[in-house]
């Protein structure tokens, strides 16, 4: 899963409604906490804030979370995936829009995929992302972290998906191998070495799991690339997103497990993702 770093509420969230006068003395008192804090974009967030509260007792304590330091998306309860609002409750890895272009990566691979795997969902932004795009499928959402899980079930529940907890493929129910049409697996890629340098609202909010990708960022994704032909069916597509300097040994990985790979990069949100395609049967 990628880094956090800061980005304007405009780019995570829809634009709030103008507020009325009598709103703005509230706003104007969250925005002098807010900017206290340092808070880049004060003004947003405290509109953001005051959408969410439903007292003005609860914006004033969701603004002094916020200045603490609690990711914004934690604090309002929600992030803005792809065109959904994906509940993310704290503690919970927060969607990154750069994922975005890995779900549209993945719907111009199999646009017409009926089985969908979530695999490390976080909060299962991916996968409901997907099942919103390609209509009814049989969608699941898997993660280590049971936290993360039960807040999947909820971004998943209206697509009909089924979210489980376990590492990796060891979640997913023994009848999905050999069936996989599409798989997304947004795998933690920051090298332990770097997980110190990251903004702090990464560091203190969200699990290291979905953080840490080990030596050189790569130790999951090697195993999910390794296992991965056992669960595609034939011509499934895998995806996962890495960091720029990965992706020659990302690749690699692809390669070994005998997936067709290919690499893309979208430079508006500076993604990069491998694809892999299972064409042969499983070694």
């Amino acid at each position: 899963m990628p880094p956090r770093s800061p980005s304007s509420p405009s780019s995570s969230f829809p634009s709030s409604s103008p507020l009325s006068p009598s709103a703005a003395a509230a706003r104007d008192a969250l925005v002098a906490v807010l900017r206290a804090a340092g808070c880049v974009f004060a003004e947003e967030e405290a509109e953001l804030i005051l959408g969410a509260a439903r007292t003005p007792d609860e914006a004033a304590a969701m603004a002094e979370r916020r200045a603490a330091g609690l990711p914004l998306e934690h604090v309002v309860g929600w992030a803005e995936f792809h065109g959904l609002r994906i509940t993310v409750e704290p503690g919970v890895f927060v969607p990154r829009r750069r994922t975005e272009f890995l779900v549209d990566q993945a719907l111009a691979a199999v646009p017409h995929a009926s089985v969908v795997v979530d695999l490390c969902c976080g909060s299962g932004a991916v996968g409901a992302a997907l099942a919103a795009s390609l209509g009814p499928v049989e969608l699941h959402a898997a993660d280590i972290d049971a936290a993360a899980v039960r807040c999947a079930r909820r971004n998943v529940a209206d697509y009909g998906g089924h979210a489980h907890v376990g590492d990796l493929f060891a979640a997913l129910p023994g009848r999905l191998r050999g069936r996989i049409e599409l798989l997304a697996a947004n795998v933690p890629y920051v090298p332990s070495g770097e997980v110190s340098l990251l903004p702090t609202e990464a560091r203190d909010h969200e699990p290291l799991t979905a953080l840490d990708g080990g030596g050189d960022g790569l130790d999951v994704l090697r195993r999910v690339a390794a296992e991965a032909p056992r669960w595609l069916a034939p011509g499934g597509c895998l995806l996962v997103e890495t960091g720029e300097r990965q992706v020659p040994a990302a690749v690699e990985a692809f390669s070994r497990s005998g997936l067709d790979v290919r690499r893309a990069y979208g430079e508006e949100l500076y993604a990069h993702v491998v694809v892999g395609t299972r064409v042969t049967g499983v070694r």
